[in-house]
């Protein structure tokens, strides 16, 4: 049964489900301005949609459902700014707010099946949602579906909007969402892990590897910390790049004059979005930038990619220290979650560190259709949207849900193995460097050749140079004094 709002009172029934009446036939006909069209009979959509369900029907890349969700915002603070200025009577603009609503809970995801690949403007998914918002508030006014009566989905649902200003403020909310709620928590708990384990280990000396060969040592929490400083960035990064998400569009409808939308419905559709949101939303200054180009979108991917770029020298790094465990570095022993071989037994991989590898290579990859997409604004409209926000958004899912996933498998659980560590520090030919300023860089480097083709420690080839006395090698090099000067260096 079919909820209903009482017109003469404006109140809005309690609401818990989304009923959907199917009829006889199993289809219903819709119609726009290009005339009638057959669409199911269970589904709100209506012409427009299945139109682009019809062309468009490429692939399996559907537009993500978090860019409906922020689409249930927009539509929800356009209705109520525009009841507030006495546009829409009040018992109309309730019905498209409910609607709105359960758009936002996810109670309505399976009404939006179109593809990516559509319209640049993103005009056939702003549809989607005018038309099952209309559909489903002509439901709750007890009319019928497909009528457009008493609410329409371009008069109404759409009022003082277009596809041109809303759909960059749903990119922009959505894009916001997933960087507020997923990425961002997710690298703060891995970067306060990595920290903590910089502090842990900051006593414990290992030898420096720079051109992939033995250098200097430094210590296991120096190394770290340099991991930590990198995540402080990326955050950072991140941070910085959420000040042009926060700016919207709306408002400026076709080509950022704001035609149709009366005075100062542009800062005051961004303020109630702000209050429905709790971020602090701002209308764009220009919405021609705002319109013709994706800048503040382009920007922020760009920090995603700076993100993909510190996680994967952090996954190699890891998964290089921790290679063996017989014949590789085996300095790091990561948690082992799960067989590493269908043929070799016993075998174990580093399978996070790897996840993380392949994501930053997708992240990157997805940087540059989303750079190139940017580059393709024409006058007044950037008609690449829809890749530009999938990939966006593909790309924050899944350096949000790999970030967990390593910090919880792998990171957590790296221990070292400090046997391994002394045996490369005692065994390192660079602690010759410590005798550099005493007999200086030709005679230093000598010692060390000699000692690499005798097969000798470099005490014994030292000593047998002549050159320093066992008292003032074992006073010079000694690996603990060698490590400089905590994580800033000299």
């Amino acid at each position: 049964m079919s909820s209903t709002i009482d017109r003469s009172t404006s109140t809005i029934p309690v609401y818990t489900d989304v009923p959907v009446g199917i009829d006889a036939t199993g289809e219903r006909r819709e119609f726009d301005s290009m005339g009638t069209v057959a669409v199911p009979a269970d589904r709100y959509w209506g012409a427009q949609t299945q139109r682009s369900l019809q062309h468009f029907s490429i692939g399996n890349d559907r537009m993500p459902i978090e860019v409906y969700r922020a689409y249930g915002i927009v539509k929800k603070a356009a209705a109520l700014v525009n009841e507030e200025a006495g546009r829409l009577p009040g018992w109309k603009a309730k019905a498209i707010v409910q609607a709105a609503d359960e758009t936002i809970a996810g109670k309505l995801d399976r009404e939006f099946p179109l593809y990516v690949w559509q319209t640049g403007s993103g005009t056939q998914s702003n549809m989607n949602v005018n038309e099952v918002l209309s559909n489903r508030a002509i439901q709750l006014l007890g009319g019928t579906l497909g009528s457009q009566h008493p609410v329409g989905p371009n008069d109404d649902v759409n009022m003082a909007q277009s596809s041109n200003d809303s759909f960059p403020t749903a990119m922009h909310i959505a894009a916001l969402t997933e960087i507020d709620d997923r990425l961002l928590p997710r690298l703060r708990e891995l970067h306060a892990e990595i920290d903590a384990k910089a502090e842990k280990w900051m006593g414990v000396v290992k030898i420096g590897r720079t051109h992939l060969e033995d250098a200097v040592p430094l210590t296991v929490g120096q190394e770290w910390s340099g991991y930590a400083a990198m995540l402080h960035g990326v955050i950072r990064e991140i941070e910085r790049s959420r000040d042009g998400l926060l700016r919207l569009a709306l408002g400026g409808t076709a080509v950022g004059t704001g035609l149709n939308a009366p005075a100062g419905f542009s800062k005051k559709v961004a303020e109630k979005i702000a209050e429905l949101t709790g971020k602090k939303y701002v209308t764009a200054p220009n919405k021609f930038e705002a319109q013709g180009s994706l800048d503040a979108i382009v920007r922020a991917h760009a920090a995603l990619r700076g993100a993909a770029v510190s996680l994967m020298k952090i996954a190699n790094d890891m998964r290089w220290l921790a290679s063996g465990p017989r014949t590789g570095f085996a300095e790091l022993v990561l948690p082992s979650n799960e067989p590493g071989s269908s043929i070799m037994p016993g075998k174990v991989n580093p399978t996070q560190c790897e996840a993380i590898v392949m994501i930053a290579i997708q992240v990157l990859g997805d940087d540059s259709a989303v750079a190139f997409a940017g580059s393709q604004g024409n006058f007044e409209l950037n008609a690449m949207r829809p890749i530009i926000i999938n990939n966006f958004l593909h790309s924050a899912r899944i350096l949000g849900d790999g970030v967990e996933k390593f910090l919880t498998y792998s990171v957590k659980g790296t221990e070292l193995n400090e046997k391994r560590i002394a045996s490369f520090v005692g065994e390192s030919l660079m602690l010759v460097t410590a005798l550099s300023p005493v007999i200086g860089y030709q005679n230093a480097a000598h010692i060390a050749e000699s000692a690499l083709a005798g097969d000798q420690t470099l005490r014994e080839a030292a000593l047998a140079s002549g050159l320093v006395t066992a008292e003032q090698f074992d006073e010079i090099v000694v690996p603990a004094t060698l490590v400089g000067h905590g994580v800033g260096g000299a």
